[in-house]
Order: C-alpha cells, then structure tokens, then sequence
C-alpha cells in the first residue's frame, strides 16, 4: 500500500489512513497487539502497540517494550505536542513515542527522565525511508532487544492499569450575555467530541430550547403535535424518583456518530419558583447524572444567559466551565458577573463536598474574519481577558462563518410542511475551515479535561 499525505484532510484520516492503514502493517504489528484509545489513569493515548502482548495491560519495569502513536491535525504545528509526548513516555515508562500530522513524523526516544528526536522525515518522504522507521521501531526490532543500555532504571511499584472508561467529565457552556454563540458551541462541539469516539450527552438546560432545535429534536410544525411536552428537562428536575436520564434522552442525527440530548422546553420558564424552593431541586442533576456515569465520556450543558436557577443548576453539576464571548464590550463588562456567579456557586459545591469548578477558559466566539480586525483588534481584545478579569482565554477561536449558519437552516419536507433538520458543521461541509475550528476546540477540551 502507498501512502499520500495529501489524502490526510483531517485529524481522523491522519489516525486512519496513516496510522491504521499504513504504519501499523508495515511495522509489523498485528490487531491483537496495538490498541486505540487506551487510558492509563487521566492519559489517554491515541495508540499504543507492544513488541509482544500481554493480557492484562500493565505497563511496568517488566512490561514488554512498547510504542505509543499519536496523531495530529494536519494543520497542528507538532512542536506544541512534544512536552505531552513527554510526559507520557516517562511517567508509563514507554521507550518510544511517534508523533505525526501526516505532513511530518517524528520519533522520540526516552533516555532517563527526558526525550530526544531520533528520527523525523516530511510525509512525502515516508515510503523511501520506511525502513529507517521499522528500524527503530518495528516489532521485530523491539522484540530483539533484551536490555537496552540507555534504559532507566524504573521503580518496581509504577504500575498503571488500562481503564476501559474514564470518569464522565461533565462541562457547562456558560456565560450571562445573549448572543454570543453559546449554542453554536455546544452542538458543533458535541459533534467533533463525538466523531473523536467519545460518548456525549448534551443537555438544554434553556428555556429558549435553542439546543434542542439545533440538534434536529423539534420535528413539528404546530405546538399541538408538540412531543416534548410530557418529557424533557422540566420533568428530571421536578421528580426525585421518576424521569430518569435514560428515559427521557432522544437520539440526535444531528451529526454522525449521532449524540444523545436531553431536550428543553419553554414551560421551564413557569416553574422556576416553584423548582428554587424545593431543597433537593439544586442537586437532583447531579444525582441523576451520577446513574448514567458509566454511560457517557463527557456531558455537555446548555445553560440559559442570565444569573437564573437553571443556569445555577448547570454550574453546580459541572466540572468544567468553557464561557464563550464575542469579546465585545458588553460581553466583556459580564465576566465580572460571571465570575461572582462562580464564587457562588463554589461556595455551595463546597458545602455538599464536590469539587469547584475549573474554568476552561474564554472561548473566542462568533469572531470577525475581516482581516484587519483579526490582524490588529483581536489580539488586543483576546490579551485583555487575563489582563483585566484575571480568566484564561483559550487558544481556539470560533469565527462568524456561513456555513454554520447555512447549516443550522437545513430543512426537510414532511407532506407540505417544512421541518427543521439541522446538521452540524462537521457533516455538513467535513472539510471547511468551520469544521476544522471545531476539531481543534475539541483536541483542546479534550487536553484541559485530561483525556486526550
């Protein structure tokens, strides 16, 4: 088989078509002895292939020698990635690392505590110096070596065990400023999670149901035909013994693989009170997610943009907050209520022994492409949020672009009506610059939140 780098168009095809296809065969490892997406306490590798397998994994001073392969985007500049490739190679005490985006690959060695480049070739160079590769790393060249001289020495008792699940991380998408791309982030964000094999669950914790009908769930045309009346959001929050996560999900092919989401509805609005004065209202969500924990990787909550219950609700069953932000001055002028909104909401988590919320960060969102302003203003105003709110602003940045509108307005007919069908940036154009903007959010989540 040949291998074209050019073929490479994404982060899934550089594991598929690079790795799967390519690398994998021609270095001489089998299915039965490399592994993908495998998860050794809070790391999680994107492959890891051994010289000779063992059942159960256990990575030790014993274990057999082993190679870990990660893939990258092919826009991802590799240099970002090594001090992670770093540190999984020493804390599992793995001898090599391969690092690659198709456009370039890099091997690694572990010497001591530290890694050094041993090898790196641009991916059109590939097939002519393959046999350099299967020379360091092939599994026939691994297999020969007994006791190699440069190899720590590695304490007996560093044994890591592979976990088919992590915990369920569970983020809030919040800020109390209107308008500022909240919902775009959640779907198309749930949508790039899900095509990197995690199982997600969104929840449309908004009166407003923007969520539930960008993710296709509102299929009528008339309220009377509405069937999101009798199970939603409302009905997990009203009833401690009833309406169990699972029995009021909905399936989503609102992208591919498809999500589960947790619709909303507008007569959240008018029991409001009623749910503030229960005592158990604040923490049946968290009782309630903790039944499904096994089912879902990660949790992702639409809140409402105000300082409301639901959006109290939200924060206090989170364990991460991303607080998207056009940057404007309005929106700036709201972290400061975000912020005490935080405050808040920890001193409560405090009191019922869970831990505070770790903001994310700021997520640039529905930014100008107008180049000047993203020359000039942007990275002004982007320097501003640690400056003056003292609140990380994270590296991606999501951009005003068409087809995330164009997108969000997919419609279908049903007899002579037209229904909502909406499809996410990732499926509806899998190659735009959108698309890839929400890839790279998702690698960045996925970082912070310690699964990638």
């Amino acid at each position: 088989m040949t291998f074209n780098p050019n073929n490479c168009r994404n982060e899934s095809e550089v594991e598929s078509k690079l790795i799967v296809s390519y690398l994998l065969p021609k270095l001489g490892y089998t299915p039965d002895t490399w592994h993908q997406e495998i998860a050794f306490g809070n790391i999680r590798l994107d492959f890891l292939s051994f010289a000779t397998q063992a059942i159960p994994i256990v990575i030790d001073a014993d274990s057999p020698l082993s190679v870990v392969m990660e893939a990258k985007h092919p826009k991802e500049n590799l240099d970002r990635h090594v001090r992670r490739l770093k540190r999984y190679l020493t804390t599992l005490s793995i001898r090599y690392g391969l690092i690659t985006n198709a456009k370039e690959i890099r091997i690694y060695a572990r010497v001591a505590s530290e890694i050094q480049l041993v090898f790196s070739c641009s991916g059109q160079e590939l097939e002519i110096r393959i046999d350099e590769i299967i020379y360091l790393i092939g599994r026939d060249s691994l297999k020969s070596i007994k006791s190699p001289k440069d190899q720590p020495e590695i304490k007996s008792d560093l044994v890591f065990k592979a976990t088919s699940q992590n915990t369920m991380k569970i983020i809030a998408v919040y800020h109390n400023k209107g308008g500022v791309g909240k919902t775009t982030t959640v779907v198309n964000l749930a949508a790039a999670l899900s095509k990197k094999g995690n199982r997600v669950l969104v929840i449309d914790l908004d009166s407003q149901a923007n969520t539930t009908f960008a993710t296709g769930l509102v299929k009528f045309d008339d309220e009377e035909q509405d069937d999101l009346k009798q199970s939603n959001i409302l009905h997990i929050l009203q009833s401690e013994d009833f309406y169990s996560i699972s029995e009021v999900v909905r399936k989503s092919n609102f992208c591919n693989p498809e999500i589960d989401v947790i619709p909303s509805h507008i007569e959240l609005m008018q029991y409001e009170n009623e749910l503030n004065s229960l005592d158990y209202s604040r923490m049946i969500l968290i009782e309630k997610l903790a039944e499904v924990k096994e089912k879902y990787d990660i949790v992702l909550i639409d809140t409402p943009p105000s300082l409301n219950f639901y959006a109290r609700v939200a924060l206090i069953a989170a364990d991460y907050l991303i607080i998207p932000s056009d940057l404007k001055p309005f929106a700036n002028q709201g972290l400061i209520n975000v912020k005490d909104f935080i405050k808040k909401v920890n001193g409560f988590k405090k009191q019922i022994g869970k831990q505070p919320l770790e903001v994310l960060g700021v997520l640039a969102c529905k930014i100008s492409t107008n180049g000047k302003f993203v020359q000039y203003s942007l990275p002004k105003r982007r320097a501003a949020i640690p400056k003056r709110y003292g609140i990380e602003i994270m590296e991606s940045v999501i951009y005003e672009r068409d087809d995330l509108a164009k997108c969000a307005e997919q419609i279908q007919m049903v007899g002579d009506i037209e229904i909502a069908d909406p499809i996410s940036v990732l499926d509806f154009k899998p190659d735009s610059v959108a698309s890839q903007e929400f890839e790279m959010l998702a690698m960045e989540v996925l970082e912070k939140i310690g699964r990638k």
